[in-house]
């Protein structure tokens, strides 16, 4: 399984409707993290939706970069199989098993079917861009810049995949946010237009830069992935221009999806 840092699952809790903040100096350990999300999300149950996102497989995009089309799936079978194999022993002499039904996860009775229910789309408004900035914002304050922008990344592919929805499209699972965001450009016409004033134009064009940026730095500088050579160094000001941008960003593309989904009701 990819490695997952505390700032990582603190931001997993946190999209799970369990707010934590990464604080260097509590004595959690990254199990612990993990076993208070999985309790809250079995008790307000979402353990399923909680499956579903750390096996999806654009999870495991950064350890498989290197590998070819066919070698990604053979991995990615083997890895979710095996998974599944481990914590079906732990829940056999309960009677329970973990089964996969369509892309989602389900904890059933031995033998026992089970119908999945299509989950609704996540309703995503100013007032979750605003807080979502305002942890991110948060962070930077307390020194912990890789948290901000792994917030900054996580609330750009939140609002991209809210308004490909929908649209009842299926979003990208390559896990790159430039493709989710091309989506988005195609769905929403958002190219740039010979009819619009060119200052607006020179602004449209730049948001390619600005989700490039903030993709790019998520995979070099956040806390996903361990410290490398790969890494820079980042100052406070910088983080906070990569919160302000997402949030910026964040607002805008939802700006679009309300417009012209108002206009097609």
């Amino acid at each position: 399984m990819p490695y997952l840092s505390g700032p990582t699952l603190c931001d997993i809790s946190t999209r799970f409707g369990l707010p934590v903040s990464y604080n260097r100096e509590e004595t959690l350990s990254r199990w612990q993290y993990l076993d208070n999300l999985m309790d809250y999300c079995i008790k307000n149950g979402r353990f399923s939706d909680l499956l579903s996102y750390l096996l999806a497989k654009n999870q495991f995009s950064e350890m498989l970069s290197d590998c070819t089309v066919d070698e990604i799936e053979a991995a990615y079978s083997y890895i979710t199989s095996a998974a599944i194999k481990k914590i079906n022993g732990i829940l056999y002499f309960g009677g329970k098993e973990l089964t996969v039904i369509g892309k989602r996860f389900a904890v059933r009775p031995i033998g026992v079917h089970v119908e999945m229910d299509t989950p609704a789309v996540k309703t995503i408004d100013r007032e979750y861009i605003k807080s979502i900035s305002s942890r991110a914002m948060a962070d930077v304050e307390q020194g912990n810049f890789d948290s901000a922008i792994t917030k900054s990344r996580t609330l750009l592919e939140e609002v991209f995949i809210y308004v490909i929805e929908k649209k009842n499209e299926k979003p990208s699972e390559s896990g790159d946010m430039m493709k989710l965001f091309k989506q988005v450009k195609d769905l929403y016409n958002m190219h740039t237009d010979k009819g619009t004033d060119r200052r607006i134009n020179t602004l449209l064009s730049g948001l390619n830069s600005i989700v490039s940026a903030i993709s790019e730095m998520r995979n070099k500088d956040s806390d996903a992935h361990g410290v490398g050579a790969s890494r820079i160094s980042i100052e406070e000001h910088h983080a906070r221009l990569f919160v302000n941008s997402a949030m910026t960003m964040a607002d805008f593309i939802l700006s679009v999806e309300k417009k012209v989904n108002a206009v097609h009701s």
